[in-house]
């Protein structure tokens, strides 16, 4: 299994002017904004086909919990996993959260391409999310670009991405990005909100939301290593979520994610190798309903952070507390590389020589090995294991 985490949505009682960027809408404001034409039937006016921002992204958040489904978080590499992103939502009928992750971006620029300061990293990260702005619409879905996990030492990659946003705000009135995750989780708790704070505040006057983590992901994946990390540090207090709530809830403006660990790990393991306890995920809901004085039974929206190689009933029960997206990496992985394998399989005699086959000797195989056919062979496969994966997290059918 992959390592779960926990992403508690949180947002300032400040609204994102003139937007409201950041806040659950009343049933009035909802209602005047009901007279707009709607894209899908079942999401607010807000939400369109397209990569989604600001209140929009905050409302298509609240329609999820509202309704009880997750949408499926996914890492890519390329414009091929990019598009089959968004030929599994077009499919299943739901969004999608195209992920880059710094090594991600690094490979979108080219592994030849200088690197020095970040700058391929961030350079391929802006590349894949102008790719996505440019298509996204004719896909007909909503799309949320994310970037994933970000140490302390990989900040100046988010800064790079930042100012992207911000000339991309300028320009046209929202972020380039939708959302950053920061994850300080190895950092002592009051160091880790103390920098998200820092940054919130930055992501709040364009519009970005952020997710954070507290407690450690296990396992290893793209650069960060915690495969031997005490165990303790893989489940996360309901007081530490609290206290991240408080401090981050000051920031004017601001929408934030949780993502608190409870025991999973990066990757897919044998049964037995992974103690999960998705049980954290109602614990805290009660603990901060409490705190908030509020009457709503799930006040928070989480978010998985590893979803990979997990049990369909841990999906449902962690949707149950509130959660509102699962991260896929591992798995999609698995069927880009089997759609290949299985294309090589099927061609195998095909793909020996330019020239000749089973036709006939002087037969061309170019048809064969053209690199798009494998390619687009992979694609198609990770498109159907995200399906898979969306009538997992209750995604199907969510948009009309």
């Amino acid at each position: 299994m992959k390592f779960f985490t926990a992403a508690l949505f949180v947002a300032s009682a400040n609204a994102f002017a003139p937007a409201q960027f950041g806040v659950k809408r009343t049933a009035l404001q909802m209602s005047e904004t009901a007279t707009e034409e709607k894209a899908f039937a079942k999401l607010p006016a807000s939400v369109k086909p397209g990569v989604v921002t600001g209140q929009a992204l905050v409302d298509l958040l609240d329609a999820a919990k509202d309704q009880g489904y997750a949408i499926p978080g996914v890492n890519i590499v390329g414009s091929n996993s990019i598009n089959a992103c968004m030929e599994a939502a077009a499919k299943y009928g739901g969004p999608i959260m195209v992920t880059f992750s710094k090594g991600g971006g690094q490979y979108i620029a080219g592994k030849a391409a200088d690197n020095a300061d970040d700058a391929a990293s961030i350079a391929g990260a802006i590349a894949g999310a102008k790719h996505v702005r440019e298509v996204a619409k004719l896909y007909g879905v909503p799309v949320v670009l994310h970037t994933d996990h970000c140490q302390k030492a990989w900040l100046p990659w988010i800064d790079g991405l930042l100012a992207a946003s911000e000339e991309y705000y300028a320009q046209h009135g929202e972020p380039l990005f939708s959302s950053h995750m920061l994850d300080l989780s190895e950092e002592p708790l009051e160091e880790n909100i103390a920098i998200c704070k820092e940054y919130l505040e930055k992501f709040a006057k364009v519009g970005i939301l952020l997710e954070f983590e507290l407690g450690v992901t296990g396992g290893e994946e793209d650069g960060v290593d915690n495969t031997d990390v005490d165990s303790s540090r893989l489940y996360t207090q309901p007081e530490e979520v609290w206290y991240s709530y408080q401090q981050l809830s000051e920031v004017e403006n601001g929408a934030f994610t949780c993502a608190a660990s409870f025991g999973n790990v990066h990757g897919v393991y044998a049964p037995g190798n992974v103690d999960l306890q998705p049980v954290i995920l109602h614990n805290t809901q009660a603990y901060i309903q409490e705190k908030l004085g509020t009457d709503e039974k799930k006040p928070m929206k989480f978010v998985f952070h590893g979803g990979s190689g997990s049990s369909v009933d841990d999906i449902k029960y962690a949707i149950e507390a509130g959660v509102i997206k699962m991260n896929i990496d591992t798995d999609t992985q698995w069927a880009f590389w089997d759609g290949i394998r299985e294309y090589e399989a099927k061609y195998h005699d095909f793909l020996q020589g330019q020239i000749g086959n089973p036709e006939g000797d002087d037969k061309p195989n170019k048809k064969y090995y053209d690199p798009r056919m494998a390619l687009r062979a992979g694609e198609e496969s990770m498109a159907a294991r995200l399906c898979q994966a969306a009538e997992d997290l209750n995604c199907v059918n969510v948009l009309n």
